[in-house]
Order: structure tokens, then sequence, then C-alpha cells
């Protein structure tokens, strides 16, 4: 069987964390933040982990 290849988007968007855990960057970033308030936008910048229900497409998708 081929090697499973890794999903182009997926690789740009998720990083593996040292546990093993995947990394994901905040969505509502990208326009209208001057409609936020600065707590808000302050808070969106943090990177934040994967949830558990999502992790295993989210590894398949990397090809982990």
């Amino acid at each position: 069987m081929p090697k499973m290849k890794t999903h182009s988007s997926a690789k740009k968007r998720f990083k593996r964390t040292g546990s093993g855990k995947i990394k994901r960057f905040q969505a509502f970033t990208s326009h209208m933040m001057r409609n936020k308030s600065n707590k808000a936008k302050l808070r969106l910048r943090d990177s934040a982990l994967v949830s558990e229900a999502d992790e295993k497409r989210v590894k398949r998708l990397l090809a982990i």
C-alpha cells in the first residue's frame, strides 16, 4: 500500500506539540477587528489545542 500523503492545507494550519497534541490558531482574527474589544483581540492572539473530538481527524490529515 502506498504512503499516505499529508494534506497540504492542514500542514499549514496545525502543528504538533512535544507531548503529541495538536496545536491550532484561533479563528475570527482576519477582519472586522475594529468591532472587537482589545480584550477579545488579546485572547485571540494565543494558540489553542484541537479538541479531543477532532484530534483523530486532524492527525489523519497530517498523516501522523
